[in-house]
């Protein structure tokens, strides 16, 4: 009982938690100042990171001339949406991305780095869609994002990344 006391006045002075993480210690998850005493419920808070400390491998040049052959219509978009919220295998991208794209999903504690925030304007403005289908379609080493070159045509990966850019625009 204390510990639900306990994180529900953390969570109150978070504030802006959108989705809290409450589990018994562990060695990745950061404690939150004032709370260090033994015993203490951890608390992990991705979302709103940004920029974040990252450094995915750049696209071959072949890559980087690609530009976007599909079209913002209001059918790509919904596809893309429908890839991101549960139909890209191995695993939906909201799963690690979150629903709002801040990279804050229900696996993302258990990833280090993070998964990208995809609203962080500073990072995202920069990102042109060609380096998006380098990454999605072969994976980024070093962190959880697989590659989706088996499980996603490049139409799918396009529209896919159609709906990605709409999170930083909403």
């Amino acid at each position: 009982m204390t510990h639900i006391l306990l994180l529900a006045f953390a969570v109150f002075l978070l504030g802006e938690v959108k989705e809290v993480v409450a589990e018994p210690a562990l060695p990745f998850v950061p404690q939150v100042q004032g709370l260090d005493f033994p015993g203490a419920l951890q608390i992990m808070r991705v979302s709103g990171i940004c920029p974040q400390n990252r450094k995915t491998r750049k696209a071959p040049g072949r890559y980087l001339k690609k530009k976007n052959p599909i079209p913002p219509t209001p059918e790509n978009l919904a596809k893309g949406k429908r890839l991101y919220n549960q139909d890209a295998k191995p695993t939906a991208c909201k799963l690690c991305h979150g629903a709002n794209g801040n990279g804050n999903g229900s696996l993302a504690r258990r990833l280090d780095p993070p998964p990208r925030n995809f609203t962080c304007a500073e990072v995202m403005r920069d990102l042109p869609d060609c380096q998006l289908f380098w990454t999605i379609k072969n994976g980024s080493r070093g962190t959880g994002m697989p590659a989706h070159k088996s499980t996603m045509q490049p139409e799918e990966i396009w529209q896919l990344i159609l709906f990605i850019k709409k999170f930083l625009r909403t």
